[in-house]
Order: structure tokens, then C-alpha cells, then sequence
């Protein structure tokens, strides 16, 4: 188990180096084979040493090997994210066609969560994507049923398109699809559980960011991040907050 515990932390790190790549080209409509890693500032192909998870931005003090340029903490921090995801997913799940699932999905939102936050989109291709896939597994797979994916993606997704038209300019409909992919994946209770805690953390960090001026009413705030946190919460501590609200409200 420890084995197999480290392997999927290093299995995560990697992957997480390959999601920040999606990350950067995703948004720029680039491919996210070709051309080869590369500095994206002096354009040099970067070499293996230059790609190891999270040590190479230590070892370079984060910063190009080639041209100088500094590289964003957000690389690191994907990477490591990925790893604790992963690991913590095979600890959850262990060795089951739910804990693959997981890992996919998982990585979904954080490149769903890094480029909502820096662009303020949520890719079609992602989320789509992820609807099918979600739907497909449930009919493959008995961790779920057909009947609950199916209600997991309609009716949260109903919910936050009636909150979008309702209120313009609050939701997008990239939140829309999004929930839907959770809906897919996870059934139609933890997607609107994750909308609840997304909603009750982005509101609490938007008034905390009014009270302190840092923002005004009038901006935007990405939503995709704060549900795709309450996906994660769900997916990790689903059961243990059902029967806690079932114990506390019935």
C-alpha cells in the first residue's frame, strides 16, 4: 500500500506538470501536443532536467535556465496539488474504476479552476467532454446509476441556468455546463452540494474582499473555482457531510 501510495503521489506530480500545459495552451486555442515543452518567453525547447515536477522550479529558483525569465508559482503548485489529489483519491478509493474516475475528473477541475480564475472562461472542450464521459461511466461502471447521472446532469444545471437568466451577469453559462459535468460524474445530490459550498465560500471570500476594498459590487468574481472546490469536498467527504445534515435538519 505504501508503494502504491507514493507511486500515485509521483503519478500526480507528473500529471500535473502535463495540466499546466493545457492550462497555458487551452485558453489560446494552441495544441496541447506540439510543439514540445518550452519556455514561453525565450522560446528555447526545454530539456528533461527542466521538467522534473516541482524540483526544477526549485533547483532554477524559479526562474528560466535559459533567458532569466521568472516562472510562475503556479506551476509548483499545480504539480503538488495533482500529487495530493492523487493520493489522496487512491487512499479514499483504492485500486477501483471510481478511483480512476475520480483522478479524472479531479484533474478536470483544476484546469478548469486555474483557467476560470486567470481568464475568466470555462472551456467548452473540458466540460463537454466530461459530460459524455461522466454519463458513459455511469452506464459502464455500478458506482453509479444511470438514472442518478443522468438527474445529476439536468437538474443542477436547470437550477444554475435559471439563476443566470434571473441574474445577468452573476453566473456564466460555463458554471452551467460545469455543474452538469459534476452531475455526471457524481449524481444529482453532491453536484448541488458542491454549488451549496461553493456558493457559501465565494460569498464569504467576495464580502471578506469588499470589506477589505481589495474589491468593489461591480467586479466579477470567477464562481468556476468555488464549485469546483465544493466538487472536491464532496468527492472526499461526501457521505460524512449527507449524514451530517440529515443528522442536524431531520
Amino acid at each position: 500500500m505504501m508503494f502504491l501510495a507514493i507511486y500515485f503521489f509521483i503519478l500526480g506530480l507528473i500529471v500535473g506538470s502535463f495540466l499546466n500545459v493545457v492550462i497555458y495552451r487551452l485558453p489560446e486555442e494552441k495544441s496541447i501536443i506540439k510543439p514540445p515543452s518550452h519556455c514561453p518567453h525565450c522560446n528555447t525547447r526545454l530539456k528533461v532536467i527542466d521538467l522534473i515536477p516541482v524540483l526544477s522550479f526549485l533547483i532554477t529558483g524559479a526562474k528560466c535556465r535559459y533567458c532569466g525569465a521568472s516562472i510562475s508559482w503556479q506551476y509548483p503548485f499545480v504539480e503538488l496539488l495533482t500529487g495530493i489529489f492523487f493520493l489522496a483519491a487512491y487512499l479514499n478509493f483504492g485500486l477501483t474504476a471510481e478511483f480512476f474516475l475520480m483522478l479524472l475528473l479531479l484533474s478536470a477541475l483544476i484546469v478548469i479552476s486555474v483557467i476560470d480564475y486567470k481568464y475568466m472562461i470555462i472551456p467548452n472542450v473540458i466540460t463537454y467532454s466530461g459530460i459524455l464521459i461522466g454519463f458513459i461511466s455511469a452506464i459502464i461502471f455500478d458506482y453509479l446509476s444511470i438514472f442518478d447521472s443522468l438527474l445529476g446532469i439536468v437538474i443542477p444545471a436547470l437550477i444554475l441556468l435559471a439563476v443566470a437568466l434571473i441574474f445577468k451577469g452573476g453566473m456564466g453559462m460555463g458554471d452551467v455546463k460545469l455543474v452538469a459535468m459534476l452531475g455526471a460524474f457524481l449524481g444529482y445530490k453532491y453536484s448541488l452540494m458542491s454549488i451549496f459550498i461553493g456558493s457559501l465560500v465565494g460569498s464569504v471570500i467576495g464580502l471578506s474582499l469588499m470589506g477589505l476594498g481589495v474589491i468593489d459590487r461591480k467586479d466579477r468574481i470567477p464562481f468556476g473555482p468555488f464549485i469546483c472546490l465544493g466538487a472536491v469536498i464532496m468527492i472526499f467527504f461526501g457521505e460524512q457531510l449527507i449524514d451530517l445534515y440529515f443528522a442536524i435538519f431531520l
